[in-house]
């Protein structure tokens, strides 16, 4: 059983638009065990009760930001060690520094494609 069979992914966007397409990468390149959340406050709450192996989240959200839940998932437990990637369709230097003091494993920019995103995900799950 490969990686893509076993790994559970939550997907964090506030826009179903974006949801989608992150969604229709993570299937296209294989994986099966995907899941969603809308906002951060959801997405904490769904990593802590059922847990995840891999978060993807937008930066720019109400409520909590992509950042913000980062903390808060390392700052647990049960969730400190959950692979992270953040997206943002205005990623600049600051913000990835931000990122990676935070603990990301990676960071994306929108607009993405499969490519991009798995190579993005390569450096934590090898050849996907």
């Amino acid at each position: 059983m490969s990686v893509k069979d076993t790994i559970s992914i939550l997907v964090v966007d506030d826009t179903s638009v974006s949801r989608g397409l992150i969604t229709s990468s993570l299937e296209e390149i294989g994986f099966k065990k995907i899941d969603f959340a809308k906002d951060g406050e959801s997405a904490l709450d769904h990593a802590l009760r059922k847990g995840c192996h891999l978060v993807i989240s937008d930066q720019n959200m109400p409520g909590m930001s992509g950042l913000e839940l980062l903390a808060k998932l390392r700052g647990h437990k049960t969730t400190a060690k959950v692979g992270f990637i953040l997206v943002s369709g205005k990623l600049d230097q600051n913000l990835i520094d931000d990122a990676r003091r935070h603990g990301a494993n990676n960071v994306l920019a929108k607009p993405f494609d499969t490519p991009k995103l798995r190579a993005c995900l390569k450096p934590m799950l090898g050849a996907v």
